[in-house]
């Protein structure tokens, strides 16, 4: 431009830093701003918007706070999209403190929060469980005179529904339907899906019925959220029979589809039937993804097909497919219930072999299977492997462990790690307690008796009372 004599003004930069930031080059972005700082040039709010939009985007809100802050330092109001997409950013991250903050600040400054800014606030709210906060500032929202659209009405009946609160989701659907507001396919299976996870499958397949009665067209989302859950409620017969309702549609099954029916076959023992699917599906020509072959992997090993699991897991690893940690742990859960501990520790070193690191699950798989094979010092060289790690024991795997040590009458052992599982507010079995009060009765120490006797009675007794009155 500056060869032809033009000079690139304010709106020229902006422009193209804004192109820039929606192609995700950050770098080239913030390089023209230095630019424009170079000529004397100064950004104006859509400039540093674009950028606030970019970090935002990917996860950088804390930047993309300080860029506000050098904004407002260089005498630049910021405007109604710049607080919003900030407030955005932070809730969609689970700050939803940091988020109101914001809000009251955008408010402080005389800056008026739209439709938009309100929204991300109470989805916020939602995704935190703070369904009152949201509800209060939804009244807010309303109460400064702003009118609910179509959008925001779809993304508050979502955040209803995946908080279970289903009374408010058709309370505001019909509000909705009052106002003039024409529900669309993502509002009804939003509905849908949340009914399912209250295991109201009957009514969301209903409601599926009403969706094709008023003209609109499930997508995949609905019918897949409405096959998981006939899946889960033990009626594959219903959700293979929707599958093929998905298909006369004019909808393709996807991996998710075929993955949550394995799914469904392999925890009812139906392995053939699972196989079957997996063949119909690369048929199809579908990828399996790696949940895929974890389901598999799973239902072979509580079908006690331990030959199967081995196989799947080569031809995984033939084929590239890198299993994860579930993939493992499934094999070597298998292998500590048939107490082949050696297969164990070959399948963990394998597992380690191939980058894949233990997390919390693994470990406490193969303390409880030492354990049970009575190979205490591996136990216990796990245990403090996990201490420093960070990672955290199970109430089940510090019992076996105690158990364990009691049998092997390491009594100062055994007093650690439930010293240790106490500090964690983690309950002990029944047993563990009544051999260490007894063991501090004996000792004389009548303030640890009867601590550990309230204790006992809270946590084992009480609590099963309480479990089995719900």
């Amino acid at each position: 431009m500056e060869l032809r004599g033009c000079i690139p003004d304010v709106v020229s930069y902006s422009t193209i830093i804004n192109g820039y930031c929606h192609a995700g080059k950050l770098q080239k972005a913030l390089r023209l701003i230095e630019e424009m700082q170079t000529i004397e040039l100064k950004p104006n709010p859509y400039t540093y918007s674009s950028i606030i939009y970019l970090l935002c985007k990917t996860g950088k809100v804390a930047e993309a706070e300080k860029v506000l802050r050098e904004m407002m330092n260089q005498g630049i109001v910021p405007d109604n999209v710049v607080y919003t997409t900030l407030i955005d950013g932070f809730c969609k991250l689970g700050n939803i403190s940091f988020a109101y903050r914001l809000l009251n600040e955008m408010q402080g400054r005389k800056i008026i929060p739209d439709l938009v800014t309100y929204t991300s606030i109470i989805c916020g709210f939602f995704r935190t469980g703070k369904m009152m906060e949201a509800s209060n500032v939804f009244q807010e929202m309303l109460s400064i005179g702003l009118e609910l659209d179509g959008v925001t009405s779809t993304a508050l009946i979502d955040g209803y529904c995946k908080a279970g609160e289903m009374k408010e989701a058709f309370s505001l659907h019909n509000q909705m339907v009052q106002m003039g507001l024409i529900p669309n396919v993502v509002t009804y299976t939003a509905l849908a899906d949340g009914l399912r996870k209250c295991r109201e499958v009957d009514t969301a397949n209903e409601l599926l019925h009403e969706i094709c009665g008023r003209g609109l067209q499930p997508n995949m989302f609905t019918f897949n959220s409405l096959v998981n859950g006939l899946c889960k409620a033990g009626n594959i017969a219903q959700a293979i029979k929707l599958m093929k309702d998905m298909e006369i549609a004019g909808l393709h099954p996807d991996a998710f589809t075929y993955t949550t029916l394995m799914d469904a076959y392999c925890k009812s023992g139906e392995m053939d039937k699972a196989h079957e699917l997996l063949r119909k599906m690369l048929d199809k020509g579908l990828q399996p993804t790696l949940v895929t072959f974890n389901v598999l992997m799973n239902g072979f090993c509580m079908s006690g097909m331990l030959e199967d699991s081995e196989r799947l897991l080569q031809w995984m690893l033939e084929k590239s497919i890198m299993p994860n940690e579930t993939t493992y742990n499934s094999l070597m859960k298998q292998y500590c219930i048939r107490k082949n501990m050696r297969a164990t520790t070959a399948m963990y070193k394998g597992m380690c072999a191939q980058g894949v690191m233990p997390e919390d699950d693994t470990y406490n798989i193969l303390i409880k299977g030492h354990c049970k094979e009575r190979n205490m010092k591996e136990a216990w060289f796990l245990r403090r492997e996990m201490i420093e790690k960070g990672l955290k024991l199970t109430a089940s795997s510090y019992n076996v462990l105690i158990k364990g040590f009691l049998k092997r009458k390491k009594f100062s052992e055994a007093r650690e790690v439930f010293d240790e599982m106490r500090k964690k507010g983690l309950a002990a079995d029944k047993e563990i307690y009544s051999f260490f009060v007894d063991v501090s009765y004996e000792e004389g120490n009548m303030e640890t008796t009867l601590e550990l006797c309230d204790e006992v009675i809270e946590k084992c007794l009480v609590t099963k009372v309480n479990n089995e009155s719900n």
